[in-house]
């Protein structure tokens, strides 16, 4: 069938693989909200968060609602946040936020990861330098909203900034940037203002970048790519230079 042919379906199994990915990502935060706050999107906002998310990346309805009568089970564990820091090769700060119903196995993974691509795995805490925590909402603009009358509308709910970034097909996505303290009162101002959002997450931003040559790049790659193929992993953020 050709080598185009062979080219769109490796393209369409790793879109897959991903998809996955970011259910089984979801599913686990949907499980984390229900048994912090109940299983009521309507009283609890992190899990509202949650469902806005799946339905960002077009998460089946039932495998949601699934995920809540799971969680909503008192027998059900529910999963441990743990974040872990340190450093790929070539000095590139990593931090990594998982959630798992087993910590000896996610430490011991987590370190391998580190120990066969060359990095160190480091204490908690020893990258508060490097990275800064944020409230970040994502949602397409409506035509003819003004986001610049938008923007002054929600300063007083904690905005620090909003602007427009590209998506994956190229397409103009806002995003609404906070402190991370501010995530209720943001997320409350935009769902009031009638802004179906994308997506909301509280996110690592770096607060400068390490530079790498193209071969390096590819060493901290491989550690990036063990680290997001891991199930207990929820998000991996680094500061290497783009």
């Amino acid at each position: 069938m050709g080598r185009a042919f062979e080219f769109r379906k490796e393209r369409k199994f790793k879109r897959w693989a991903k998809m996955a990915v970011q259910f089984t990502r979801i599913g686990k935060d949907i499980v984390m909200a229900v048994k912090e706050s109940g299983p009521h999107p309507e009283t609890n906002s992190r899990l509202r968060t949650a469902m806005q998310n799946a339905k960002a990346v077009n998460m089946p309805k039932d495998r949601v609602e699934a995920a809540i009568k799971r969680a909503s089970d008192k027998s059900m564990a529910n999963y441990e946040e743990i974040v872990y820091e340190g450093y790929a090769p070539h000095g590139v700060a990593v931090l990594i936020e998982t959630a798992t119903d087993n910590t000896n196995r996610t430490v011991a993974n987590i370190r391998s990861y580190f120990n066969k691509t060359d990095g160190s795995l480091g204490k908690t805490g020893s990258l508060d330098f490097v990275f800064n925590r944020k409230s970040i909402f994502r949602f397409v603009p409506a035509e003819g909203l003004d986001l610049e009358e938008l923007e002054f509308e929600l300063i007083d709910a904690g905005l620090e900034e909003l602007y427009v970034e590209a998506d994956e097909e190229g397409n103009d996505i806002a995003v609404a940037q906070g402190a991370f303290e501010n995530f209720g009162s943001l997320q409350k101002a935009l769902e009031e203002k009638g802004i179906e959002l994308k997506s909301s997450k509280l996110e690592r931003i770096a607060l400068s970048h390490h530079e790498v040559t193209e071969e390096q790049a590819a060493d901290v790659l491989k550690l990036i790519d063990k680290l997001e193929e891991d199930d207990d992993v929820q998000a991996v953020y680094h500061n290497m230079a783009e």
